[in-house]
């Protein structure tokens, strides 16, 4: 068994998360949003920040695959599509983490191609430190330092995305 130590614990996590809802709802006056969340590590984040905002939210889910273990392939593979109409709507990405911002520029472009009115990204952690790929992030919970993390819908090799805070591994 790996050792985790806590990187942020619950309390942050849950403040940042309304403070990242009151953005959002500011943004976003009384308008519909459709939340797209990258599966399976957005899921948690998604559910808890979508709680907290008051506008009609929508959920649509993507699953892309970029990563064996806890390195990327830096390849991207579509694994399951959306299913929903999105053409017209305002679209919230909502991703766990940003890595190389490779993952986040493929589904940006891809979502383009269904004509949204709007598109803007939503990720709990960035790693700025591991960028290749030049991305505006509308909404971002922490900045991180290069650590593998783990918690809060984030895992490693399908362990730990149930723990209740970040941590890092080892």
């Amino acid at each position: 068994m790996e050792k985790v130590s806590v990187l942020i614990n619950e309390a942050k996590i849950e403040n940042r998360i309304e403070e990242l809802a009151k953005e959002i709802m500011r943004d976003y006056k009384e308008e519909d949003i459709v939340f797209v969340g990258v599966l399976k590590g957005a899921a948690t984040f998604m559910i808890e920040l979508a709680k907290k905002i008051k506008n009609n939210v929508e959920f649509e889910f993507i699953q892309l695959e970029s990563y064996e273990g806890d390195k990327s392939t830096g390849r991207i593979k579509l694994k399951q599509d959306l299913t929903g109409k999105i053409e017209g709507k305002n679209i919230i990405i909502i991703e766990d983490i940003i890595d190389t911002g490779r993952t986040l520029e493929y589904l940006r472009e891809y979502i383009k191609k269904f004509n949204p009115n709007s598109t803007k990204i939503c990720t709990l952690l960035s790693k700025p430190s591991r960028r290749i790929v030049e991305l505006e992030v509308d909404y971002i919970g922490f900045s991180i330092p290069d650590e593998f993390v783990v918690g809060f819908g984030m895992d490693y090799n399908q362990k730990y995305r149930n723990l209740p805070y970040i941590a890092k591994i080892g």
